[in-house]
């Protein structure tokens, strides 16, 4: 298992999912996204796993939205054809935390539920 934990330091639920993963003593690399934001292809992977649980791509990407960020006003009249674009380049915008399990499985939320299942 090579499990990312993307988020912030100051986020909540992203300290939830590193003590969730410490305490079943689960490896893990956390990026801070104030520093390192994610490449095309971690983006990529991530919406194409959500998409896989939901059936639909427009769904996985409100799905991946954090509503409450203060800059949600930027994307919430969008084109859906423009919001996968507008997620990537303003990764605040992202729903915290996104955590990856290699390439085909991944979540954005706190979903303990789901990771137990990749064990």
């Amino acid at each position: 298992m090579a499990i990312q934990i993307f988020g912030t330091m100051k986020n909540f639920d992203c300290k939830k999912a590193q003590m969730w993963f410490k305490e079943r003593r689960i490896p893990f690399q956390f990026i801070d996204l104030k520093e390192k934001s994610m490449s095309l292809g971690e983006f990529q992977s991530v919406l194409q796993a959500i998409t896989k649980e939901t059936g639909d791509k427009q769904e996985a990407l409100q799905s991946m939205i954090d509503k409450n960020s203060k800059d949600y006003a930027s994307i919430a009249y969008l084109d859906d054809s423009d919001i996968e674009k507008k997620l990537f380049e303003n990764q605040n915008l992202l729903k915290q935390p996104i955590v990856r399990n290699g390439k085909n499985l991944g979540t954005v939320g706190l979903v303990p539920k789901v990771w137990e299942t990749w064990q």
